[in-house]
C-alpha cells in the first residue's frame, strides 16, 4: 500500500455525499480492503472495498448493483478474485480520482463497457494488468465487447492509461489500443462521412467572411436597429402594441401612405426603408449577403431583409462555433451570451473552452467543449444580435441570453413577442443554400475527384450520393467528425492555411481531450468522439506502412525492420504530436520518415539526405519509406529544381543544394519503379 495521492474525494451527486462522510475520501491507495465505499443515510456501511457485489442504492434510491464476479455470479460472468481487485480499483478511481463521474448510472454503465475484459482475463487464466504481454487476448476482448459501444470503451480505455502511474498499473497499451480499435466490428452501417479539406475550408472561410462584414458595420447595424425599432414604438405608441400580431398595418413607419393616412396626427412615415438604410451605411451589407444569387436589387430592400440577414448572422455564427468545436446542434444552440472562457494553461498559454448545456444521457449545463481562437468572433456577433433583439422584448434578461436569438422585432413577418430567453430550432446545414443563396457558391461545393479521394480515406463507405460532380450534402453532424478527423491526420489536411487554422485548436484539443491534461470537467461524447478518431486515424497509417505502397531504398529487408520497429513510443510520439511530429509515419515529400529522433533535415524543406543525395557515399537515410503514391508531387518538385538550377550560379552552395535534391529525387525514382 502507498500513500493516498491527492485525490478530490467522492463527487457523486448525493445528500449523503459530504466532505466529512466516513466514505468520501480514502486514507491510503489502493484503498484497503475494509474501506466503506457505500454509506447509507443512517451512517451505516452498505458496502466496502473488498465486498464482491457494491450497492449503490443509496446513491440511484433505486435497486443498483456492481457485481465483480468473485462470489454470488448468478447470471454473470465470474472473474477471479486478483482480476477483481483490478476491477475494483478502476472503480474506486472513476470515485474518488479526477473524474467527472456524478452519478451512480453512470458509475454502472461504465463498470459495465469494461467488465467483460476481466471475466474475458479470467477465462484466459492472466491478470488484465498483463494483457500488453497477451495480443491474442486482446482479439477475444474485442469480440466480447459491445461493438454499439466502441468510442466509449476506447474513450474509458485510453483515459485509464493516461493515468496508469496513480492508478497504479496499466492496461491496455496505446499500442494494443490501436489493434484494439482496429479490431472492434463497426456497428453503424455508414459512418457520418467526413467533409473534403477544401469543401470545409471553403465554406468556414464564407461563415468568417459573413461574421468579419457583419462586425464591421456593427455600429452602424445597431444605430440602423435603434432607429427601426423607435419608428414602430413611435407610432404603435407603446413596444408592447408593436409587437402584438393583430396590430394596425397602415401606421408602418416605412411605407409612404396615400391621401388623408399620410397626415394623421402624430404619426411619422419616413418612407422606403432603402432610404433608411443608405442613411445608416448599411444597404451595402445588406446587399452584399441577402437575396438571390444574381443579386438584390434597390427595390426589394425592405426592413424584412433586414430582420432576414440578422437571423442569417445568427445561423452563420453558430455554424462557425459547430466548425470548431465538438459540439452538437442542440447544444449550440443552448448557448448563452457568457459561454466563452479562456484558460490561461502555463505551457500552452491561452485555451478558449465553451461552456454550456448537454443532455446525452443526462442533464448537464456546465460542460465544456475545447474551441479555437477565432470562435470569439461568432460569439461576438451572435452576442450582439442577441442583444438586439432583447430590446424588443419586455420580460428579457441580458445576463441569461440565449445566442440563437429568435427574431422578436416588430418588423420581422409574423412573429410575437417572445422572450430572448427561449430557444428555438437551428435550421438543417443542408438548407442554408437554400435560404441565404448568396452565402455559398455551389460550384465551390461540388464534389472533385481529389475531394472525393480525400473523403473515402476517412471514410471508405461513402454512399452513392458522394460523387464527382454532386453537391456535397453538408450537414451539422459531418462538422463533428470532420472537426475530429481533422485534429488527427495532417496527411488529410496538406492545404498549409487549413494546418495554420487549426493549428491552435490541435494542439488545444490533443491536451485537453487526448491526454486527459485538464481537471476542467470536458463534455463526454466530444471526449469519446476524439479519442476513438485518434486511435481508428492511427491505426490506419501504420497498417498503411506494411503494403505495397511504401518502400525502403534499402530493401524488402529494411522496411521489415522498420514496420516490426514500431513500437509504443512511435504511437506516443505520434499521438503527442500528431501525425507530422509522429516518428513512425511523419510525413514528408518523399513519402515517410520513421526516424526516432527529430530529424534536423526534416524532409519538407529539402529532400537532399532523404534519398542520399547529400550524402559522401550516396546511400539514402535508412529511416525512410518511400510512397509510391506521391509520384505527381516528386515530378512537380524535379520540374521546380530543373527551374531553379537554369538560374542558379554553378557552383554556388544553392546549385550543389539543388543538384544534390535532383540525386534524392532519381534515388525515388529508382527505388519505386
Amino acid at each position: 500500500m502507498s500513500a493516498v495521492p491527492v485525490l478530490p474525494g467522492l463527487a457523486i451527486e448525493s445528500t449523503l455525499v459530504v466532505p466529512g462522510a466516513i466514505n468520501f475520501r480514502p486514507l491510503e491507495w489502493p484503498p484497503a480492503r475494509d474501506w466503506p465505499v457505500i454509506v447509507d443515510k443512517q451512517g451505516n456501511v452498505v458496502s466496502r472495498f473488498a465486498d464482491s457485489l457494491w450497492i449503490l442504492d443509496p446513491w440511484a434510491d433505486r435497486r443498483m448493483v456492481l457485481n465483480f464476479g468473485d462470489g454470488r455470479v448468478d447470471k454473470t460472468d465470474p472473474i477471479d478474485r486478483g482480476n477483481a481487485d483490478l476491477l475494483r480499483i478502476i472503480a474506486s478511481w472513476w470515485l474518488y480520482g479526477p473524474s467527472d463521474l456524478r452519478t451512480a448510472r453512470t458509475l454502472l454503465a461504465r463498470f459495465s463497457l469494461l467488465r467483460p475484459i476481466f471475466s474475458t482475463c479470467t477465462r484466459e487464466g492472466i491478470l488484465a494488468s498483463e494483457l500488453t504481454r497477451f495480443p491474442l487476448v486482446v482479439e477475444k476482448i474485442a469480440e466480447a465487447l459491445m461493438p454499439s459501444m466502441g468510442g466509449a470503451i476506447l474513450s474509458l480505455l485510453h483515459e485509464l492509461y493516461e493515468c496508469r502511474d496513480k492508478i497504479g498499473f496499466e492496461l491496455i497499451d496505446r499500442n494494443g489500443l490501436v489493434r484494439l480499435a482496429a479490431m472492434l466490428p463497426l456497428h453503424e452501417r455508414r459512418q457520418t462521412p467526413y467533409i473534403p479539406p477544401r469543401i470545409w475550408q471553403y465554406q468556414v472561410t464564407r461563415l468568417q467572411a459573413c461574421l468579419e462584414d457583419f462586425l464591421a458595420h456593427k455600429n452602424d447595424i445597431q444605430a440602423c436597429f435603434d432607429f427601426c425599432l423607435a419608428a414602430y414604438v413611435h407610432n404603435y405608441g407603446s413596444l408592447e402594441s408593436a409587437l402584438r400580431p393583430a396590430r394596425a398595418s397602415n401606421i408602418r413607419p416605412f411605407f409612404t401612405p396615400e391621401g388623408g393616412r399620410a397626415k394623421r396626427k402624430g404619426m411619422v412615415f419616413h418612407g422606403p426603408f432603402l432610404v433608411i438604410a443608405k442613411k445608416f451605411k448599411i444597404d451595402g451589407v445588406l446587399r452584399n449577403w441577402m437575396g438571390p444569387k444574381d443579386g438584390l436589387a434597390e427595390s426589394a430592400l425592405s426592413i424584412d431583409v433586414f430582420s432576414t440577414y440578422l437571423s442569417m448572422v445568427t445561423f452563420v455564427g453558430l455554424a462557425y462555433v459547430l466548425n470548431f468545436s465538438l459540439m452538437r446542434r442542440g447544444e449550440a444552440g443552448s448557448l448563452r451570451a457568457d459561454c466563452l472562457r479562456v484558460e490561461d494553461d502555463p505551457q500552452f498559454g491561452k485555451i478558449y473552452l465553451l461552456q454550456g448545456q448537454t443532455s446525452k444521457t443526462i442533464t448537464d449545463d456546465r460542460a465544456i467543449w475545447v474551441t479555437a481562437p477565432s470562435v470569439s468572433l461568432a460569439i461576438d456577433a451572435l452576442a450582439m444580435v442577441a442583444l438586439l433583439r432583447a430590446k424588443c422584448s419586455v420580460t428579457g434578461a441580458e445576463g441569461a441570453l440565449l445566442l440563437n436569438s429568435i427574431a422578436t422585432e416588430p418588423w420581422a413577418s409574423g412573429v410575437p413577442a417572445l422572450a430572448p430567453t427561449l430557444k428555438q430550432h437551428i435550421k438543417p446545414y443542408s438548407l442554408v443554400t437554400l435560404h441565404y443563396p448568396r452565402l455559398f457558391d455551389l460550384n465551390e461545393l461540388r464534389i472533385r475527384q481529389k475531394d472525393l479521394e480525400l473523403a473515402r480515406l476517412a471514410n471508405p463507405t461513402l454512399s452513392d450520393e458522394f460523387k464527382v460532380g454532386a453537391i456535397w450534402p453538408l450537414a451539422w453532424h459531418q462538422l463533428r467528425r470532420t472537426g475530429a478527423v481533422n485534429m488527427q491526420s495532417s496527411g488529410l489536411v496538406s492545404d498549409a492555411s487549413l494546418q495554420f487554422q487549426l493549428k491552435h485548436l490541435t494542439r488545444a484539443m490533443s491536451l485537453y481531450y487526448g491526454q486527459n491534461y485538464s481537471r476542467i470537467r470536458l463534455e463526454e461524447t466530444s471526449k469519446t468522439l476524439y479519442v476513438q478518431t485518434m486511435y481508428e486515424m492511427l491505426g490506419r497509417e501504420f497498417t498503411k506502412l506494411t503494403t505495397d505502397r511504401f518502400v525502403s531504398p534499402h530493401g524488402e529487408r529494411r522496411k521489415a525492420e522498420i514496420v516490426r520497429l514500431i513500437s509504443v513510443d512511435d504511437v506516443k510520439q505520434s499521438i503527442l504530436l500528431a501525425k507530422s511530429g509522429g516518428v513512425a509515419c511523419r510525413e514528408i515529400i518523399l513519402g515517410v520518415c520513421t526516424n526516432r529522433e527529430p530529424c534536423p533535415y526534416g524532409g519538407i524543406d529539402t529532400v537532399a539526405h532523404c534519398g542520399g543525395g547529400a550524402a559522401d557515399d550516396g546511400k539514402s537515410c535508412s529511416d525512410i519509406l518511400y510512397d509510391r503514391s506521391k509520384q505527381a508531387q516528386v515530378e512537380h518538385l524535379e520540374r521546380v529544381l530543373n527551374e531553379r538550377l537554369s538560374t542558379a550560379p554553378a557552383g554556388s552552395p544553392l546549385y550543389e543544394s539543388l543538384e544534390a535534391q535532383k540525386r534524392s529525387v532519381e534515388d525515388y525514382y529508382h527505388a519505386t519503379k
